[in-house]
């Protein structure tokens, strides 16, 4: 069997910890991922995963055995990769990782206008909220909104992130339209649960408001605030890049809109400038131009 194959399909298990999850990931079936283990711990002799109803877990051989396979595979990709860009095409597979909303907003098409450019390339796409490891998790590119990125990271800027305030018209007719900050904790506000949940600070021409609002429903994830605000569940705080087109719609009504929201930045982290693949430097520069040019 091939033994790179073999050396992947080991790789995805230990990283998982299943091989159902390893079969539905790489389009084979479970037996086929349980044959290339097997035919792998034949090859080395050794037995590389501890295998029960309810766990795997790698031996002390398996440990070894991954670290070798994941610097095998990446020297794989690096020679795919510098022998494709001689040839004057992208080949490979890239794995990303951005949050929900964004990849909803921007990335799913930006990914899609990517492909269409290099259409022998694949991207994997890991939509999450949290931080992530990327070297284990094996993510070439992770795109992250902050004020401050990872200094562990190697960061390039893509764009400013803005943020708006937003309500449905059905919910301003009910309860009024704020017209300073202050009112703003009198209102059912819809805050992140790790970002801003308590307080949302404003500013207009130097002046600075710091208001305390009462969070009646929290969540992790700008879609499911969207969503709520949307069914008239109260006052939402939006990044532009979402909310935009529901407020040119008037499904969505600016609240406060001569106050302005702290603004963050967009940006493409990555683990190392060296031995950055001709593919990653494609996708980022192709993402730096998709976002200057405005609106996006």
């Amino acid at each position: 069997m091939d033994r790179l194959t073999a050396m992947r399909v080991f790789t995805e298990v230990a990283t998982s910890g299943s091989f159902s999850a390893t079969a539905d990931k790489l389009e084979m079936s479970r037996a086929m991922v349980t044959r290339y283990v097997a035919e792998l711990e034949q090859w080395l002799n050794a037995r590389l995963l501890q295998r029960t109803t309810r766990s795997v877990t790698l031996t002390d051989a398996g440990e070894h055995c991954l670290r070798r396979s994941q610097q095998m595979l990446a020297l794989m990709q690096d020679v795919e990769e510098e022998t494709a860009s001689t040839e004057g095409a992208l080949r490979g597979q890239l794995r990303l990782t951005c949050s929900m909303s964004f990849g909803y907003a921007q990335m799913a098409a930006a990914i899609a206008d990517f492909l269409a450019l290099h259409p022998q390339l694949k991207i994997d796409l890991d939509v999450s909220e949290g931080s992530l490891n990327l070297v284990e998790k094996r993510i070439d590119l992770a795109i992250r909104i902050s004020g401050e990125p990872d200094p562990l990271l190697i960061s390039r800027p893509l764009a400013r992130c803005d943020s708006v305030l937003v309500a449905s018209p059905a919910y301003l007719a009910q309860c009024g339209t704020p017209e300073v900050p202050a009112e703003l904790a009198r209102h059912r506000c819809l805050s992140y649960t790790n970002f801003g949940k308590s307080v949302w600070q404003l500013t207009r021409n130097g002046e600075t408001a710091k208001v305390s609002v009462t969070s009646h429903f929290s969540a992790n994830e700008a879609t499911t605030l969207l969503q709520a605000a949307l069914a008239g569940g109260g006052i939402a705080l939006q990044p532009t890049y979402l909310a935009n087109p529901l407020l040119h719609s008037g499904q969505l009504h600016a609240v406060l809109p001569a106050w302005r929201l702290p603004v963050m930045t967009i940006h493409a982290l990555y683990p190392s400038r060296r031995h950055l693949s001709p593919a990653v430097r494609a996708l980022l520069d192709f993402l730096v131009e998709r976002f200057a040019q405005l609106p996006w």
